[in-house]
């Protein structure tokens, strides 16, 4: 079992890496509070060091919304160079496919997704394919209130697109389903799923392709360290991109570690033995 060595902050492991890939949602915000110390981390690696930070994230809409978010969460643009969404890399997947009919399964908010591209949203019974984007109503809502949606959609053997991999996040105090959690409860009822987004390789691709442009060279993946809070998404991407990873603890997973500004590093190292995989350092939130 690794023994995970906790840092005091994103300087002490600055000089071993040339650019950072940073998740959003659990490290520069939760959901109601943005971090400004993580902002102000971020903001010092790329002062200090000359290097490009970019941001991850899989929220299911165009970068240019995300950066309208962390600007109402007081993120400052002057800490990173480029976002990356799960939403992006989906308007690419279907600008490439031949389904012209689809269903959107999840917020309002998150039509922006579909802007501009050559395919007309239908209602569920009508699509040749489904795109979910969460949960029509994350507050009261649970997958198990698709079951019956699903089915149907089962029935007719419509591919289910999942543009947000996440299972839950936080939102505030409390965790909040996403549509990564009824994209797993489609596959177990013997769905075609397609999904989007950390930690699957294509968005890194995408990710590290953008970190290298920025950077004018290809930086080597031993140097890219990915900074992250969610282990089924931030953690085990990176680690199968062969990338650091600096684990933030008192995200999704603080409950599970004991007291969120003083987790336990056994607690830690034997929930990251369980899931397979390492990572370079563990700190409780992103500071410098």
């Amino acid at each position: 079992m690794q023994t995970v060595p906790f840092v005091p902050g994103l300087a002490t492991l600055a000089a071993r890496f040339d650019g950072l890939i940073c998740d959003v949602w659990g490290v520069l915000h939760n959901g109601v509070i943005g971090y400004a110390a993580a902002g102000e981390a971020l903001a010092r690696y790329r002062a200090e060091t000359g290097n490009k930070v970019v941001l991850l994230t899989n929220a299911p809409r165009p970068a240019a919304e995300i950066e309208v978010i962390l600007d109402r969460y007081k993120i400052p643009r002057s800490a990173y160079d480029a976002i990356v969404t799960s939403g992006d890399v989906c308007r690419t997947l279907l600008a490439e496919g031949g389904a012209k009919r689809a269903y959107h399964l999840g917020p309002d908010r998150d039509l922006p997704l579909f802007a501009g591209l050559d395919l007309t949203l239908v209602s569920e019974d009508e699509a040749e394919i489904v795109v979910c984007t969460g949960l029509f109503d994350d507050e009261t809502e649970t997958p198990e209130d698709y079951r019956a949606s699903l089915s149907r959609m089962l029935a007719r053997d419509v591919t289910f697109i999942c543009a947000n991999p996440d299972i839950v996040v936080e939102r505030g105090d409390r965790l909040i389903y996403c549509a990564g959690a009824i994209a797993q409860l489609y596959a177990e009822m013997g769905g075609r799923v397609m999904i989007v987004g950390k930690p699957h390789a294509p968005v890194y691709e995408v990710a590290i392709g953008t970190l290298n442009r920025l950077s004018g060279r290809s930086i080597p993946k031993e140097r890219i360290l990915a900074i992250g809070d969610a282990l089924p998404t931030d953690v085990k991407g990176a680690f199968g991109q062969g990338i650091g990873v600096l684990m933030v603890t008192a995200g999704i997973h603080a409950a599970d570690f004991g007291p969120a500004d003083a987790p336990d590093p056994a607690l830690v190292a034997k929930r990251l033995a369980i899931e397979g995989v390492a990572v370079t350092a563990a700190l409780p939130r992103l500071v410098w």
